[in-house]
């Protein structure tokens, strides 16, 4: 297909998951084949080549003031380096609004302490949007912490005013909401969330697995999933307090294709430790008990160990220019398909080979599901 005109990207949240995104656009620049790591090197015409990060937003000060491309590797960014050689983007990090964006117990935490900018004049929601515009930026990729509820809705109203594609990356509930749904539907643009769905992650380890137990005709009668790490995404959620959405979104999606739905007090998913000196690797045990035919017992363990924050790139990389075919056709609201296929805990929850049809036939153009 003919390459089309740049997309270009904004980023809330410099953190681990935008280091590797921006690191993949260095990585796979002018390879246009099949490479590997890449879901779809050619998305609706669209590559790799064609993304621009063109503004970003952060709270750390050893962040803030910097072009992108040298905030990506500033501490406590701990992901691996893939990709040491990145061209600066002439995007500079601008101070973002804190609001919730910054757990309580990491006031306490010394790094926080010393370079969460919290006393720094915050930005208005007019800011955010004449900088979005001025920037000329068509998707605003949402990576703030886990449990930033008031901060993910300032900035997906500034997409709102601003006219500009929201994907929201973490488990707050936009593009799932009804009511956030009809609004991003009512002002023309689209939104596809919410909580992006690693590549190779433990979620859809834990879904392929339990859709296999249901195919076979093997109840599923008991399964947990427990996720260590030492990035400050765990950091941040070890205040159980900001893990409510998360817990929802993780076991919702495992819960989406069991052959019936589970007791709650039989199913437990989510993270549970940090681990320092893991850095950004997540290790994740999974564990499901079913009866085979005559009601004979089974069981199966895994243990998976993923750099957490590359697993997450490629798909956002999709999920970009999934967000910019949407703007090309018109499109508004929530992008079903795609958020079926990426995300967790998207609208209309689908099992993965239904989700890939159907995310495929929205790549094609085909009429149907958005």
């Amino acid at each position: 297909m003919t390459q089309r005109s740049p997309i270009n990207v904004a980023i809330v949240g410099v953190g681990n998951c935008a280091s590797s995104l921006v690191q993949g656009l260095t990585y796979y620049r002018g390879r246009n084949d099949d490479a590997a790591g890449l879901m779809h090197a050619d998305l609706g015409g669209y590559r790799v080549d064609d993304i621009r990060i063109v503004a970003a937003w952060d709270v750390d000060r050893r962040k803030v003031g910097q072009d992108v491309a040298s905030a990506i590797f500033a501490a406590p960014n701990c992901t691996a380096v893939f990709a040491p050689a990145v061209e600066p983007t002439g995007a500079t990090v601008r101070m973002g609004a804190v609001l919730d964006g910054v757990a309580e117990h990491m006031a306490d935490h010394p790094e926080a302490r010393t370079f969460v900018t919290a006393d720094a004049p915050q930005p208005s929601r007019a800011d955010v949007v004449a900088a979005l515009r001025d920037s000329g930026a068509q998707v605003l990729m949402n990576y703030l912490p886990v449990g930033s509820q008031q901060a993910t809705e300032f900035y997906a109203e500034c997409a709102l005013e601003a006219g500009v594609a929201f994907v929201n990356n973490i488990p707050v509930f936009i593009g799932s909401d009804p009511a956030w749904a009809e609004r991003f539907r009512a002002a023309g643009v689209p939104v596809i969330g919410d909580d992006i769905k690693a590549q190779m992650g433990a979620t859809i380890v834990h879904r392929v697995l339990t859709d296999l137990f249901a195919r076979r005709g093997v109840p599923l009668l008991r399964t947990y999933q427990l996720n260590t790490g030492g990035n400050t995404d765990f950091l941040n959620m070890s205040n159980r307090k900001r893990l409510e959405s998360k817990k929802i979104s993780k076991t919702e999606a495992v819960q989406a294709v069991a052959a019936t739905r589970m007791a709650d007090e039989t199913i437990h998913v989510g993270p549970s430790d940090y681990v320092a000196w893991q850095n950004d690797n997540k290790v994740a045990f999974i564990r499901m008990e079913g009866e085979l035919f005559g009601g004979v017992p089974m069981n199966l363990e895994l243990r998976l160990s993923v750099e957490d924050s590359p697993n997450s790139a490629g798909v956002a990389i999709d999920m970009i220019r999934c967000a910019r075919l949407a703007l090309d056709r018109g499109l508004a609201g929530p992008i079903e398909a795609p958020a079926a296929y990426f995300c967790k805990h998207p609208p209309r929850q689908m099992n993965d080979d239904a989700a890939y049809e159907a995310v495929e036939a929205f790549i094609a153009g085909n009429a149907g599901l958005a």
